[in-house]
């Protein structure tokens, strides 16, 4: 490429991360990538941890948050999490950097600021929402990891005959309820059914 922008080297970086894990995100790896010297980069980017940041906005700026605005809290959650695995099961290689980096970028705070808003506007105590918010999140990145696992994963084929009752639950002709995407769906609803119920009959009362 002639000329390298910031926005250029965030998409290279993604490229890079989605290929080879999160392990071969460095500044000399993105350098090669683009042709450039290492020192050439400083002039967009100010270190490897900024570069995750804007990795990080990158992945939130697909992350639909607009059901916090019409909908009630337990159908937006619900919403907001499908849209979140969505974002993330396209990039499983993000998904143990990005959890295990301090997050610095403005636009993921928004983004939680919006739900933990919509959560304490509809009677969760905001000593609770970051649990619950936690918690959904724990949930979907769990489960974009499983979506994106090896389809024999969990196979009849591996499991002995002698253990009838995985052998037969792994039956093909139950693939599609047994699915990771199935399972997502759930623990999803599993999941909201639990947080409704905490809500409904502790409503001022912080989870224990």
């Amino acid at each position: 490429m002639t000329t390298v922008t910031r926005e250029q080297l965030v998409q290279v970086a993604l490229d890079l991360v989605d290929e080879a894990g999160a392990d071969a995100l460095s500044m000399r790896a993105l350098a090669a990538r683009v042709d450039r010297r290492v020192s050439s980069l400083y002039n967009h980017v100010a270190s490897r941890g900024e570069l995750i940041e804007l990795i990080r906005a990158r992945i939130v700026a697909g992350i639909d948050t607009s059901a916090f605005e019409t909908e009630s809290w337990d159908v937006a959650v619900a919403a907001w999490a499908r849209s979140y695995l969505r974002a993330f099961a396209a990039h499983p290689n993000l998904i143990r950097l990005l959890a295990t980096t301090p997050i610095r970028d403005v636009s993921t705070f928004e983004m939680y600021d919006t739900v933990i808003g919509a959560l304490v506007e509809s009677g969760w105590p905001i000593q609770d929402a970051v649990a619950v918010m936690r918690t959904v999140e724990a949930h979907v990145l769990g489960s974009a990891l499983d979506i994106v696992a090896p389809s024999d994963m969990l196979a009849q084929s591996s499991v002995p005959a002698r253990l009838r009752m995985v052998h037969a639950a792994l039956d093909p002709q139950h693939a599609e309820s047994s699915s990771a995407t199935s399972a997502f769906r759930l623990g999803l609803e599993a999941l909201i059914d639990g947080l409704r119920a905490q809500r409904a009959g502790n409503p001022r009362h912080r989870l224990s």
